[in-house]
């Protein structure tokens, strides 16, 4: 069964279905390749004399869930922002959804990227009230105005909120909540224009156990769903890739590691190496930890 938590059934694309007269043969499914939903090529970043993103190609499928490992400074929120069109590469193209972005019209464009992390969460206003946080997110905006939203958009930003357990937040000050509640109304935002991918800069970074399990679960459900826009997901732990996530890309000092299908990349030789530490990954439904070795030899 498919959970579409973060996309309500009234707004999820209609099922299309093809009548055949009674015997007919039912053609033959047509196979094509996945839609390319972002690729990077030769793209590096420099600030001043450092440089943050050194050469790198990297491609992006529809359907696709990635999870960007690293350590501080290895180039995983620059990565991030690259594609949310945020910064613009040193060298080298990126494309978005078909267009590229040095030419791309990005008051077009950019509405379709979701985008959820600490850097926007500090902007969002304290009192603004959790359903208008949601709402503003339709014309792109941090506060609400006067400017009047549609019965449609109202109710589905009531949806979202509710199915990320947040039902009971609707009037409260965004400035109130706890550090738990503000993720998921983050979560709520950054998929209240039904995105066509879902950019995730540590979602789980201040919370407690409970608080980053509850958001894990909610994440993964979200993974799990067809209907949901592509993801990438940055972090600096293992322990916070949700299940569900289907490529993992490994980064130190603004290189790529290794990038590839979770299950086959994701592995103690290649996280000793982005570490630079002797580490073993151990992995249970879909879940990962990682330990020193040493500590695990002991």
């Amino acid at each position: 069964m498919t959970v579409a938590i973060g996309l309500p059934d009234s707004l999820l694309p209609p099922t299309v279905r093809t009548i055949r007269p009674a015997g007919a043969t039912r053609p033959a499914p047509t196979v094509s390749p996945p839609r390319v939903v972002a690729r990077l090529a030769g793209v590096s970043v420099r600030r001043g004399e450092v440089t943050v993103l050194r050469p790198l190609d990297w491609t992006v499928h529809a359907g696709e869930r990635w999870v960007v490992i690293g350590s501080n400074g290895a180039g995983k929120t620059t990565l991030l922002q690259v594609l949310a069109g945020a910064v613009r590469p040193t060298t080298g193209n990126v494309s978005l959804l078909g267009e590229r972005l040095d030419v791309a019209d990005l008051d077009e464009l950019l509405p379709r990227v979701g985008w959820a992390s600490a850097a926007l969460a500090d902007l969002l206003p304290p009192d603004e009230r959790v359903i208008d946080v949601v709402l503003t997110a339709t014309l792109a905006s941090l506060r609400r105005g006067q400017e009047r939203y549609d019965a449609a958009d109202t109710m589905r930003a009531r949806d979202l909120l509710a199915q990320l357990g947040c039902r009971m937040l609707l009037d409260r000050l965004f400035g109130s909540l706890s550090e738990g509640e503000r993720k998921r109304v983050q979560l709520a935002r950054a998929i209240m224009t039904d995105p066509d991918l879902l950019l995730l800069d540590e979602p789980a970074a201040g919370l407690d156990l409970g608080g980053r399990e509850a958001l894990l679960r909610m994440l993964s459900r979200l993974a799990s769903d067809a209907d949901s826009p592509t993801q990438v997901l940055v972090s600096h732990h293992v322990e916070e890739i949700p299940s569900g996530f289907t490529h993992v890309l490994l980064m130190r000092e603004g290189e790529v590691v290794d990038a590839g299908p979770i299950e086959a990349t994701l592995r103690s030789s290649t996280l000793s190496t982005t570490f630079r530490l002797p580490l073993r990954v151990l992995s249970h439904r879909g879940r990962f930890t990682a330990r020193g070795a040493a500590a695990l030899m002991g």
